[in-house]
């Protein structure tokens, strides 16, 4: 026998598979291999102070003979606060390089003004501006903020080419190699040890990202077409366990 790990996956619907099918044919049309190195892909993510707990991974041995009930709660038991303090990140990457990393300002709602004016204006596109100058592609995922009409606008006049939200699949974290492979390279990084507070968490990201081999973020983006096939011959369904 042989033992595999689960791993966590979206739900997705009939209508979402269908979408998601029909769209990533569209994009390994639109974007062949020679034209993907020109796209940034974006996302955002939630990093806490206490270290995120994969129970899968989480496990302690003991002796046969010994009973659950007397092995101490310390080794049993894993706490963590109830709220933890978090700081929310923003990034975007190319096969050419990576944006610096960008901190959300505390408590912010991330709606379309600010996601325009902050976010994009002056986080994300000043940095894709400064290496790739006027030729790149900006991809965002589906988020009720990126796909407003007056971000489609906005984006429409600031970039030389975006992946409008009726392209990009919905419900889609396998298919933005930020998701589903470069995001868990510093944050593997940054909990090796305990996290004292927010501001040294700031301080492990910012060094952590600064130092990431950049070949990694290479070997993400070179997935993406085969997702994209892995996706439609999925029929719009799950693939990544395959992967």
């Amino acid at each position: 026998m042989k033992c595999f790990k689960r791993r966590k996956a979206q739900e997705l619907t009939e209508a979402n598979k269908v979408a998601r099918r029909q769209r990533a044919k569209e994009l390994l049309k639109k974007y062949p291999a020679h034209s993907v190195d020109f796209i940034w892909f974006s996302d955002k993510k939630l990093f806490t102070v206490a270290a995120p707990n994969n129970s899968q991974n989480d496990r302690i041995y003991i002796h046969s003979s010994v009973h659950k009930r007397d092995v101490s709660e310390a080794r049993l038991l894993r706490t963590r606060p109830t709220f933890s303090k978090s700081v929310m990140v923003t990034v975007a990457m190319s096969s050419l390089v990576c944006t610096s990393i960008h901190f959300i300002e505390p408590g912010v709602k991330i709606n379309g003004d600010y996601y325009r004016n902050t976010v994009l204006r002056q986080m994300l596109l000043p940095d894709i501006r400064y290496t790739s100058g006027d030729t790149f592609v900006f991809q965002q995922d589906s988020a009720p903020a990126h796909r407003a009409r007056d971000t489609v606008e906005f984006l429409t006049r600031e970039t030389p080419e975006f992946i409008p939200p009726e392209l990009w699949p919905p419900n889609s974290p396998d298919l933005n190699p930020v998701d589903y492979s470069v995001w868990g390279i510093p944050q593997e990084w940054v909990y090796r040890t305990r996290v004292a507070d927010l501001d040294e968490l700031k301080r492990r990201l910012q060094t952590e990202w600064a130092k990431m081999d950049h070949s990694m973020t290479v070997a993400a983006i070179c997935q993406w077409r085969r997702r994209l096939t892995a996706c439609v011959r999925a029929d719009g369904g799950h693939f990544k366990h395959r992967f």
